[in-house]
């Protein structure tokens, strides 16, 4: 199994880092902003893509595995993408000097293939997305985000 790995410094308690990955609303303003369900351990969380044009590209459930304040956000992806489904979604959060310092890990990917590919980099716009969304109040989710390829 191979894992994509992201890290990112961004200037906010770990608190306010914490709220933009473990509620719906937070989540909406960095990543897409067709976020819903519930954000609690055992709940189920849908994320859907759409172009500006609001045609809908794709999308992923997750069940939420771990909710540790300010530390650490973890979810299992059950639908979507067949690469994607089994897969573990985290985010550990820690503090050193003025920075909340995100790892990011997309784990358990049964083979590197060439979405895998895309998905880092996409992962690494939304992780500055999520930076920004924090900083300033103003993210880059779906469908207003960083496009990468003919992907998306």
């Amino acid at each position: 199994m191979v894992d994509i790995v992201q890290r990112v410094g961004i200037r906010a308690p770990a608190a306010k880092v914490y709220a933009a990955l473990a509620t719906i609303d937070g989540l909406a303003g960095w990543w897409t902003k067709t976020t819903t369900g519930t954000s609690k351990v055992g709940g189920t969380m849908a994320f859907r893509f759409q172009q500006p044009s609001g045609e809908e590209i794709g999308g992923f459930d997750m069940d939420v595995l771990e909710l540790v304040p300010d530390q650490k956000v973890r979810w299992r992806v059950k639908s979507g993408p067949d690469e994607w489904v089994g897969t573990d979604i985290e985010f550990l959060l820690s503090r050193q000097d003025d920075y909340t310092i995100v790892i990011f890990g997309h784990r358990k990917w049964r083979e590197e293939v060439e979405f895998m590919a895309h998905c880092s980099t996409k992962w690494a716009t939304f992780l500055l997305s999520l930076r920004d969304f924090v900083e300033t109040g103003k993210g880059q989710p779906a469908p207003a985000d960083l496009k990468i390829s003919n992907w998306h």
